[in-house]
């Protein structure tokens, strides 16, 4: 596999014009029914967008791809499913394994539409949900608006990492960068691994170990942040070198609605919502979490007094660390993630706090890429968040675990928040453009 795997690399650096094909095609192959569970798509995605970010490719043009690619994958899976119907169990592969369509239909008929956004980011489920669906005879047009939300999650979860690696090894970044890149994604690592496998272990004192960590990340940045400079720096001019008129306008959109406001009411909006359908244990937790990482921000915000980045033509005078916007985003999105997991297995549970962190992380990257705050300012504040949020549900759940929430909740609640984005950004975009514009 892995001299296959050099050859094509190999193939692909002589012959950079066919990249961007690559791209599309291994991206449709990794969400296309059988054939996403036999080819090791997950390594081949990564090579090629390491080999699109050494110059070949921008990054717009990368997710892009990838995105119609896993699209193009969903929708030939779909009818697929919907043409043979339950015949599709005696195509090649699915009759020497039938545990492929067991599991994937198990999940589909227990999580319906939920299945297809969160299965996304579940390697064996991913190829085989869409063929359930139209299996199931799910209306087109449904199957459809869940899938491209899912493959735009998806392809900047699977593409940004590899993209962003190709152009940190091609650029000439300050001297001790990679040294600080891996002391603090190696503490990330340790983090996330120690958390999940204490989630999946149903350890008693998971949250506890999940906020623990977190603070202690937090204290290391808010103690080293001095001597991460040329991890900032080179991650700053990593992404402003890569800046395209397109991009200016997607991060604009996403950095307006992270504003302290717009999160505010988004934030009173949900706690609302959950006190007016009786639901007083979660408006509970999502009323501090969302309160104290606030408190918690402004508070270690005026302490530090970091100075922001010189990159807007018009400097914010306000203080750096933590980012308002990576702390807000990730408190709601969390909060949101960890309700929709209650009552399901410890695997939903972390794939719901991944789907989560994805929203939120578009939000903290636009401010890194818009020049607003320094990488280590919005670390800063997802590990505030993550600490509070751990700590909240920790405290929830001292004597009686929160139970999952009626779905009739879940339909009053979400599109009540997306209204409310939707209005954020069709008001106040033409005034953010002139903002942000270099």
């Amino acid at each position: 596999m892995g001299l296959w795997l050099d050859s094509v690399t190999g193939w692909l650096t002589v012959n950079p014009q066919w990249l961007a094909v690559a791209v599309f095609i291994v991206a449709c192959v990794e969400c296309l029914a059988i054939a996403g569970l036999v080819v090791p798509g997950t390594v081949l995605l990564f090579a090629v967008s390491v080999l699109a970010g050494s110059g070949a490719l921008s990054l717009g043009e990368t997710l892009l791809l990838g995105f119609l690619g896993g699209v193009l994958g969903d929708i030939v899976s779909y009818y697929l499913g919907r043409h043979f119907h339950q015949n599709i169990r005696r195509l090649p592969g699915l009759r020497h394994h039938p545990e492929w369509m067991v599991g994937a239909e198990a999940y589909f008929q227990r999580y319906g539409i939920a299945s297809l956004l969160v299965g996304r980011f579940i390697g064996p489920l991913r190829p085989m949900l869409p063929m359930v669906a139209g299996m199931c005879d799910m209306p087109f047009p449904r199957f459809a608006v869940v899938s491209l939300l899912a493959a735009a999650g998806w392809s900047l979860a699977y593409l940004l990492p590899g993209w962003a690696t190709g152009a940190a090894i091609r650029l000439p970044l300050p001297e001790g960068f990679w040294l600080q890149a891996g002391i603090v994604a190696g503490s990330i690592a340790v983090m996330v691994g120690l958390s999940a496998n204490s989630s999946l272990r149903r350890h008693r004192r998971a949250t506890v170990w999940i906020s623990s960590m977190s603070l202690l990340i937090l204290i290391g940045l808010f103690i080293g942040y001095p001597h991460l400079t040329a991890l900032d720096q080179g991650l700053m001019a990593l992404v402003q070198e890569h800046r395209s008129p397109m991009l200016d306008e997607v991060a604009v959109v996403f950095t307006l609605i992270g504003e302290f406001r717009n999160m505010f009411m988004l934030s009173a909006l949900l706690t609302a919502l959950l006190l007016l359908t009786r639901q007083w244990r979660h408006a509970i937790f999502a009323g501090d979490t969302l309160f104290f990482t606030a408190l918690g921000n402004t508070a270690t915000k005026h302490f530090f007094a970091r100075v922001r980045p010189e990159v807007l033509s018009d400097p914010l005078t306000s203080y750096s660390m933590p980012s308002g916007h990576a702390s807000g985003s990730f408190a709601l999105f969390l909060t949101l993630a960890v309700l929709a997991g209650r009552g399901q297995p410890p695997r939903m549970r972390l794939t719901w706090l991944l789907v989560g962190c994805l929203p939120a992380l578009t939000i903290a990257l636009s401010r890194v890429y818009l020049g607003a705050h320094w990488p280590t300012d919005v670390l800063a504040g997802a590990m505030l968040a993550a600490c509070v949020c751990a700590a909240s549900l920790w405290l929830s759940q001292r004597q009686t675990p929160l139970n999952g929430m009626p779905f009739k909740v879940w339909w009053l609640i979400l599109p009540a928040l997306l209204a409310l984005v939707g209005f954020f950004a069709l008001r106040h975009l033409p005034h953010a453009m002139l903002r942000y514009a270099y």
